[in-house]
Formats: C-alpha cells, sequence, structure tokens
C-alpha cells in the first residue's frame, strides 16, 4: 500500500521543491497555490500537479494563462480540473 501525499512529509516536501521554477510567474503563481492549499490537495491532484511540473516553464506557463490546452500526457481529467484552480489562483 502506498502513502498518500498528505500523510508523508517527505512527499510534500518534494512537491514543493518542484514547485520552484526559473521561470518567476511560475514560482509565484505555484508557490501562492501550495500555501493557500497543499494542505487540503487529494492524491490525484498531487499527481496532475506532479504531471504539470514535468513541463518546460514555458508550456506551464501557457497552461496556466490558457492561451494553450493540455496535450499528451497531460490532457486527463484530473489535471485539466487542477490547471482550472491554479488558472482562479
Amino acid at each position: 500500500m502506498s502513502i498518500s501525499h498528505q500523510s508523508d512529509p517527505v512527499k510534500r516536501a518534494r512537491l514543493r521543491w518542484r514547485a520552484r521554477r526559473g521561470l518567476l510567474e511560475n514560482d509565484l503563481i505555484l508557490t501562492r497555490f501550495l500555501d493557500a492549499h497543499e494542505e487540503s490537495l487529494t492524491d490525484d491532484e498531487v499527481d496532475a500537479f506532479s504531471r504539470l511540473m514535468e513541463l518546460s516553464d514555458n508550456v506551464l506557463m501557457d497552461l496556466i494563462l490558457a492561451k494553450k490546452q493540455p496535450e499528451g500526457e497531460v490532457d486527463l481529467p484530473h489535471v485539466r480540473t487542477l490547471l482550472l484552480r491554479l488558472q482562479a489562483a
């Protein structure tokens, strides 16, 4: 049985570390989002966040600003839902 994100402080620290981005705008949006919502994220939301962290800064910014739609491995319902939350943040 895997440990959920919320019950594992190492996983939580890793998620916050991965949110640190080279593009300042991304860094600010993601840090603010985690400050407000990290403790209530579901495992699906953590998975979606982790998938988004695999993207380049420019692609991530375009998704957050709704300039582009998710494609390929990030075109999943739970990723789209999290993007809507990030866009509203």
